[in-house]
């Protein structure tokens, strides 16, 4: 497979406007992809803001098993990590998460008064790749839409700071993604959960990968009762050229975007494409 590099101008752009305004936050809303917290996690966030404290979101809360999240809260709780589930589209998980940007202010403002200054709202920002729904808990958090939302990468464009409520400001920042992908069985990931462009990547090569990594995850029942193909003993590329065969008229690209529409969209079900690290 060829390599899967994406890092369009706006998202340079973005980067370095948004490396400018992290000194003026006060707390960071980290958003991860729940399918692929580790995947969909930027490795230059914790340099980026030092002490600051972070929120580490993992959104699409309803795509993968109620077992599989108690598994990663776990597994984050022994890093020293608190995790907040969401459903940004569905509204579910926001009121924990206000109530701990409010607790971060708190803290803030008691710093401010012991300095003699007046307390003021707290500044949050949102940040994370494209397309883990960001905008979608902005809105949630605002409890109006107020910044464009939809289910591909590169939607927002440039920062915008947005009042909440007189004790908390966001900043919306555009997806953000290293200028190189060093580990390709993460960009693989990212392309396969629409986190990346899809100028980056060959639908048909992806559509693949995810019928080999479905069978290394032993999801491979849900291929077989879904589209009555056997995917073991056959290659995710073969696995492509029958459905296109028997399905599609020999169209191996609509037998590529039924499976992967079906998998980003939930039909196939409760999928997680990581889990924790034993």
């Amino acid at each position: 497979m060829p390599l899967i590099q994406w890092y369009p101008g706006h998202i340079a752009k973005a980067e370095r406007q948004l490396k400018e305004q992290l000194n003026r936050v006060d707390v960071i809303f980290e958003v991860l992809d729940a399918r692929i917290p580790l995947a969909s996690h930027h490795p230059d966030v914790p340099q980026w803001i030092g002490d600051k404290p972070r929120l580490l979101v993992l959104n699409r809360m309803d795509m993968i098993p109620e077992s599989v999240r108690q598994d990663w809260l776990n597994w984050f709780a022994a890093q020293g990590e608190k995790i907040y589930y969401t459903n940004a589209k569905q509204g579910k998980g926001i009121k924990p998460l206000t109530k701990a940007a409010q607790g971060a202010g708190v803290q803030m403002n008691q710093r401010r008064c012991d300095r003699g200054m007046r307390p003021r709202a707290v500044r949050a920002v949102v940040i994370g790749f494209p397309n883990v729904g960001k905008s979608a808990l902005i809105n949630r958090l605002l409890g109006r839409k107020v910044v464009a939302s939809a289910r591909r990468a590169g939607v927002t464009r440039q920062l915008q700071w947005i009042r909440i409520s007189d004790s908390l400001e966001l900043l919306d920042a555009p997806g953000i993604i290293p200028a190189k992908l060093d580990n390709q069985e993460d960009a693989v990931k990212l392309a396969i959960c629409e986190d990346i462009g899809e100028a980056a990547y060959d639908n048909q090569q992806i559509g693949a990968a995810l019928v080999d990594l479905l069978v290394e995850l032993n999801f491979e029942k849900i291929l077989l009762s879904r589209y009555q193909v056997d995917p073991q003993e056959i290659t995710g590329e073969e696995y492509i050229e029958i459905l296109g065969e028997t399905r599609y008229q020999g169209d191996k690209e609509r037998a590529t975007m039924q499976l992967l529409n079906d998998f980003r969209k939930g039909i196939m079900g409760q999928i997680p494409l990581e889990l924790p690290p034993s």
